[in-house]
């Protein structure tokens, strides 16, 4: 059967290389069954309501705060070790459209854990919308893919087994997906320590949270404690901040009235 051959794009071949990188990470996936309707009720109080991408990201930070393996790193250079960094470092993927062709980005936020819900959420919504060109880190990446490959291949596993360069150059963990679709992806590759996602949130509350780690780094026991914390910090410090922005918007706006009155 005759068809036709479709050259690689810069996107394509990037996440090839990530993909080249994240096959030999030993990963395992560890799952819990949440209820969120706190998170969900203290949500639903906000005028405009952050996106559950931005809540579940900083829950994951305050988590990895508290639990340092979170924070580690397999490395290979100048031997293997681990190493460990002092705050967390977000990667997201976002799906762009580029030069008529639906493409997967990463976008970083450093200190994720020091950030306001509000800042979290400006950040994701100008990755999500600024022309792909006008970002520096898109700008970058796609320059990066169209290096020959064996110089790409050496400068990722530098970037990857360097610890500095490697919190830098790629975060310390990665949040990728597709619940606003009505679907879940059970076993998503990333070289990174761990990579984490979650399914539909139902009407409930409640919703299907996975840890897909790198066995190197810790162990499934550990990421199941995790996890259970992950539930608490999800509906007791996240919902709390949601709910002092809602009472603090609820102060502002009542003087208003009244003077308008």
């Amino acid at each position: 059967m005759r068809g036709r051959t479709i050259k690689l794009s810069a996107a394509r071949r990037l996440v090839g290389d990530l993909m080249r990188f994240s096959i030999g990470v030993p990963r395992v996936t560890v799952q819990r069954h949440m209820n969120v309707r706190p998170l969900q009720a203290a949500r639903m109080m906000q005028q405009s309501k952050p996106s559950w991408t931005v809540l579940f990201l900083k829950g994951y930070a305050l988590l990895s705060q508290e639990i340092p393996d979170l924070r580690r790193a397999y490395i290979k250079f100048p031997r293997p070790q681990l190493y460990e960094y002092p705050e967390s470092v977000a990667s997201i993927a976002h799906e762009r459209e580029h030069d008529g062709e639906r493409i997967v980005l990463l976008s970083s936020i450093k200190g994720v854990e020091r950030r306001s819900i509000t800042e979290l959420e400006a950040l994701i919504h100008a990755a999500r919308s600024r022309p792909v060109q006008e970002i520096k880190e898109f700008r970058r990446a796609l320059k990066f893919a169209r290096m020959p490959a064996p110089l790409r291949w050496l400068l990722m596993w530098l970037g990857l087994n360097i610890g500095r360069q490697r919190g830098r150059r790629f975060g310390t963990f990665q949040l990728s997906v597709y619940s606003g679709l009505g679907a879940e992806s059970l076993n998503p590759l990333s070289p990174l320590t761990t990579i984490f996602n979650y399914g539909p949130i139902l009407a409930d509350g409640s919703v299907t949270v996975r840890i897909h780690y790198d066995h190197r780094v810790m162990d499934g026991a550990n990421v199941a404690r995790a996890l259970e914390r992950f539930e608490r910090i999800l509906n007791g410090e996240v919902a709390s901040e949601l709910n002092g922005a809602a009472q603090q918007s609820g102060t502002m706006a009542g003087p208003a009235i009244g003077t308008a009155t």
